[in-house]
């Protein structure tokens, strides 16, 4: 008998573990499953994406907190993946930071990460978005931690400073938000390794590290604690890509059939719906 992992206890394992391992980027319970198939454990669910894919709008937090946690649901009412996901500042402030991982922690997430930036970007700015005050950020940790109801599930602050502070800064607020008991630091748009090896001398916490630059380096990340190395968001891309190839060549009156070798055959569909499960139910069930 095959025993299923829970998915908040790969996610600690993975922390736990001398590796750096990088997580499946999906946006939906199909790409879940199908990223699953492949053999993924851990998926992610990033705010770009779910807003992407939910409303077709950039990145600028007008994907709704609920809206986010709908999408998570999806995934994980279909998925077994231990699913880290981009809580971004966490939709407000610490009240509502209680709420987000009260809706998060229900729907099924493993892993998320809450950041220290200001949002949504003030009147007249349209710039980078600037950071909240360490008081205010660990006030938003300390109320993330006091929410959670299982101790299982990994709770990250995210530093999002990287650029802007250097190393002097993002390791004075590494250690601040490591003194909360947070789980994990979660650093993103790093671009100087310098920057990981110092968070990583002056704490003793897992790190997940979000950054294009620093997807070649993981043989260097992983002696830092770096378990988790976020490589970006190809698979949406990759989607989008493959709709508009389609969509191209059957309004210009392509046959259907001229895009067999390209698509996924009816039995592959099929398994990924899980059709016997339904076929049996119904036969069961439907008399």
């Amino acid at each position: 008998m095959t025993t299923t992992i829970k998915p908040r206890s790969r996610a600690r394992d993975i922390l736990a573990r001398d590796a750096c391992i990088s997580p499946a980027s999906v946006y939906d319970a199909l790409s879940a499953r199908v990223a699953e198939q492949v053999g993924f454990g851990l998926g992610l669910l990033s705010g770009s994406v779910a807003s992407m894919t939910t409303l077709a709008a950039p990145d600028l937090i007008v994907l709704t907190m609920s809206e986010f946690a709908e999408q998570v649901r999806r995934i994980m009412r279909v998925s077994n993946l231990s699913l880290l996901v981009d809580a971004d500042h966490g939709y407000g402030n610490a009240l509502n930071v209680m709420r987000t991982v009260n809706e998060l922690e229900h729907a099924g997430v493993s892993i998320l990460g809450i950041e220290d930036t200001v949002q949504p970007q003030p009147y007249a700015h349209s710039g980078p978005a600037g950071l909240v005050s360490i008081a205010e950020m660990t006030g938003k940790l300390r109320a993330a931690l006091a929410a959670r109801q299982d101790p299982e599930l990994v709770i990250a602050a995210r530093l999002a400073g990287a650029r802007s502070e250097g190393v002097e800064g993002t390791v004075a607020r590494a250690k601040a938000y490591a003194q909360t008991g947070v789980d994990a630091l979660f650093v993103v748009e790093v671009d100087d390794i310098e920057i990981i090896r110092g968070v990583s001398a002056a704490t003793t916490l897992p790190l997940i590290i979000g950054s294009g630059a620093m997807t070649a380096l993981r043989k260097e990340l992983t002696p830092l604690r770096a378990r988790i190395l976020l490589q970006g968001h190809q698979p949406v891309a990759a989607a989008i890509k493959a709709l508009r190839g389609a969509y191209e060549h059957l309004y210009r009156g392509g046959a259907p059939a001229e895009m067999k070798p390209s698509i996924a055959s009816s039995a592959e569909l099929d398994e990924l719906m899980h059709a016997d499960a339904y076929t049996t139910t119904r036969r069961a069930y439907l008399q």
